[in-house]
């Protein structure tokens, strides 16, 4: 199995719970308060140095976005520099483990749900129908995906997601880009969490409610919209309060679920950043949407007394440094 496809499960996973977490900040949009509202505007950068507190050489947090076209794709001015810099490259999760095979395959047994349940059990017959018919249309029988955990099946659904693209040159993955970076430099790799831990965030969130989700999407996608599209434009900015703040029509009640999606992850980030950074220089790289907010990377480093640094803008973007 090559590496190109092995990081499929993970972007998969990563995308999932990207699609959750942007549909979750629709509280915002309703009057309703979100602990992940941005509770002081940060400057719009994906790459932050970090510094002071003790540590004797600075560190840095770099905001990725899981797949995007190869158009689309582009290093903020200091990225390779603040890489190069780094003695050891950290993801939230280990892309070591992409390339275990036995690994993997023991993962695939989560992508399904539990207890024998089925999409059947989860939706109405018109709702059902909406399904099935847009899986008929993008030709995949939906009775082969009957079992898998709704959260996936909105993934498959999205035409914008290709995992073939990571072979044909289309899409890129800024984890694998900073990975094979790393590798050829020899800088070890480590990771925040593990794709177990990943998998099991879905198990956490009632499967009737990633059903819904599963529904709003694809009635989105309907009617022309597309999550991933408005998730690039506003990362191409490198606004991380808007990546945060994202709106979405989504109505399944992702919103309730924050912590464990976001906030909670976030938090426990933290210790083991810090526990890092005091003995090393390090580049992390975590989704851009765990950057900004009141409970965001960002604020969370600077209540534990960081000085966190934008070293990049909207003004200093190119293909490569």
């Amino acid at each position: 199995m090559s590496l190109r496809n092995s990081l499929f499960l993970s972007l998969l996973v990563f995308f999932g719970l990207s699609q959750i977490a942007c549909n979750a900040t629709k509280d915002i949009v309703q009057g309703k308060e979100s602990s992940m509202a941005p509770s002081i505007e940060l400057e719009n950068a994906l790459l932050w140095e970090v510094s002071g507190n003790g540590l004797t050489e600075p560190s840095y947090v770099y905001g990725t976005i899981h797949i995007i076209g190869s158009d689309d794709y582009f290093l903020p001015k200091g990225t390779l520099s603040a890489i190069d810099a780094a003695d050891e490259v950290i993801f939230e999760i280990d892309m070591n483990e992409m390339t275990d095979m036995t690994s993997q395959m023991g993962l695939l047994k989560d992508i399904f749900m539990n207890d024998d349940k089925s999409l059947k059990d989860l939706l109405s017959d018109e709702d059902y129908k909406v399904v099935s018919a847009h899986f008929e249309k993008m030709g995949l029988p939906l009775f082969m995906f009957e079992r898998m955990k709704p959260m996936f099946l909105t993934v498959f659904a999205s035409t914008d997601f290709d995992p073939s693209g990571l072979q044909n040159g289309s899409m890129k993955s800024y984890e694998f880009e900073f990975f094979e970076m790393a590798s050829k430099s020899g800088k070890p790799v480590s990771g925040l969490e593990t794709i177990a831990f990943q998998m099991g965030i879905f198990d956490k969130i009632p499967y009737d409610k990633q059903a819904q989700m599963l529904v709003e999407s694809i009635k989105n996608a309907d009617l022309g919209g597309s999550e991933l599209a408005e998730m690039v434009h506003i990362y191409k900015t490198q606004n991380i309060d808007a990546m945060v703040s994202m709106i979405s029509d989504d109505d399944s009640g992702m919103g309730d679920y924050e912590d464990i999606l976001v906030d909670g992850r976030n938090k426990n980030w933290i210790p083991l950043m810090m526990d890092k950074m005091k003995v090393k220089q390090v580049f992390f790289a975590v989704g851009a949407g765990h950057l900004g907010g009141k409970n965001g990377v960002i604020n969370l480093l600077k209540d534990q007394g960081y000085t966190l640094t934008p070293l990049s803008n909207t003004n200093g973007t190119s293909k490569s440094n």
